[in-house]
């Protein structure tokens, strides 16, 4: 404020007004510093040391309010990352007559890589399980409700698999409703995690509608026939309590889309902007801007389809991954 010229010992109502908005107490030192100014001659040099003081002291309340409006996120491992991973789904097709149409996954495996690669770099421990049946997911995810992540800043979630409102498919065909997994790991469930982020992205469709979009440019035959559908929506999916973060690939009733060599367009995306933003100090939900940002311009030109992701949290302060 000093190099910009709006603070000098003739000017402090600016940093008064700065004050004002968030502790009282500075203004009444500032005000006391006025008063003192007023009753002797000036004396430059303690002047100037006055002011110091009083930017140090500023600077010093100012960072604590940061500090307090943003998660911890400063353990090594951070902590854990689940990721499942749902590519043979020929089990749903043999056993349910619904789901004789529902394809293998292919490109799957591209999107499970990034995402533990990702987050390896982000200081995560990341735990990868295959082909999961529904009751295998629910038993994994238990085994970790019960551990103690006392240790540990966080917890992260991934699931690539089918789906549709509200669920997603174990590889058996049966359904997992999202809400009852995140609700394994609210305070009340898992206290080692209360007050911690929890973090789940889904990689499904949330129906089986396709949202349509305007030709803005051309693309290959080739990479048109590449596209397939996942399938999926969520109900209430996130729990009704703080520090959740559930980040969809897509907005309610909509199809996602998976390429079949290069993964899906949303943890395709996801995976870069976490690996070039978050060196730069970005929060979470400024990258899953940019994620919403890049998707949506993305287009399946056979169908004019396009995709929009929706971020749905209750987190209460910013969320950092911090690389170092």
């Amino acid at each position: 404020m000093e190099k910009r010229g709006i603070l000098g010992k003739e000017n402090l109502d600016d940093l008064k007004r700065a004050c004002d908005s968030i502790d009282k107490t500075l203004v009444r030192k500032i005000e006391e510093y006025e008063s003192s100014r007023e009753r002797r001659a000036p004396v430059e040099i303690q002047d100037v040391e006055e002011i110091s003081d009083l930017q140090a002291t500023f600077g010093d309340f100012t960072e604590e309010k940061a500090q307090d409006n943003t998660y911890k996120m400063n353990s090594k491992p951070r902590g854990y990352c689940l990721i499942f991973n749902n590519f043979d789904f020929q089990q749903a097709r043999k056993e349910r007559l619904e789901h004789q149409t529902l394809k293998d996954r292919k490109g799957t495996d591209v999107d499970a890589e990034a995402l533990e690669k990702t987050f390896k770099e982000l200081h995560f421990e990341t735990v990868v399980f295959r082909d999961g049946t529904a009751k295998q997911i629910y038993k994994e995810l238990n085994t970790f409700q019960q551990k103690s992540h006392e240790d540990r800043d966080c917890f992260v979630c991934c699931f690539l698999s089918h789906g549709d409102r509200g669920i997603i498919y174990g590889t058996d065909g049966q359904e997992v409703a999202i809400r009852d997994m995140t609700s394994l790991f609210t305070s009340s469930n898992c206290p080692s995690l209360a007050g911690k982020p929890k973090v789940f992205f889904i990689q499904a469709c949330q129906g089986k509608a396709i949202q349509r979009g305007i030709t803005l440019y051309t693309d290959s035959e080739q990479q048109r026939k590449l596209l397939e559908i996942d399938s999926w929506v969520p109900r209430e999916c996130i729990p009704n309590e703080a520090d959740f973060l559930l980040g969809m690939a897509t907005v309610d009733d909509f199809i996602s889309y998976r390429h079949i060599t290069e993964g899906t367009w949303y943890i395709q995306s996801l995976c870069k902007n976490l690996k070039e933003r978050c060196p730069r100090g970005e929060h979470i939900l400024d990258i899953l801007t940019e994620v919403n940002s890049e998707v949506s311009q993305k287009m399946d030109l056979s169908n004019k389809g396009k995709q929009m992701p929706q971020p749905r949290y209750t987190l209460t302060k910013k969320l950092f991954f911090p690389i170092k």
